[in-house]
């Protein structure tokens, strides 16, 4: 059984930090699907992860083309996982559901602090997945650095 990890950015922007934690990701040998809820955004962020660090380079594609199924890291905001991913990161609110937990060895939720849209929907994410029994665990950046503020239901791995 999988956990789901809550990511609350208050420093440094979500692509940063989302770069991190895919790199995090397929150094644990994870294939990733990223999943949005605005197929602009995800052109955005594909845009920034081709201009990252050479050194961090993060092999992905965006999902809709013919080799969505080879693709490490796959960006869509569909709910479908055609990359055979073992992890699921959301941005911008997008959808998770307990059952994904479970699937999944990692599922990511990244959300943006200082909107307080953005809090409130990762808010009532949690709740959903608490109240399911999955595992979950609320990481701040408050302080500067991660660290883990709060932690329900089974064991996280």
């Amino acid at each position: 059984m999988g956990a789901a990890l809550f990511y609350h950015l208050t420093r440094r922007p979500m692509e940063q930090t989302l770069a991190m934690l895919l790199g995090k990701a397929r150094g644990a040998g994870l294939r990733v699907v990223v999943r949005g809820t605005d197929l602009a955004r995800l052109g955005w962020l594909d845009e920034k992860l081709w201009l990252g660090a050479e050194e961090g380079f993060l092999p992905h594609g965006l999902a809709g083309g013919p080799h969505d199924a080879l693709q490490p890291i796959l960006l869509t905001t569909g709910q479908e996982v055609p990359n055979g991913a073992a992890c699921l990161m959301t941005v911008d609110g997008a959808a998770v559901d307990a059952d994904e937990v479970a699937r999944m060895q990692r599922v990511c939720v990244l959300f943006d602090g200082n909107d307080a849209a953005a809090l409130e929907t990762a808010r009532a994410q949690w709740r959903r997945l608490k109240d399911a029994g999955a595992a979950a665990q609320y990481w701040s950046e408050e302080s500067g650095r991660w660290e883990m503020k709060a932690e329900t239901g089974g064991a996280v791995a």
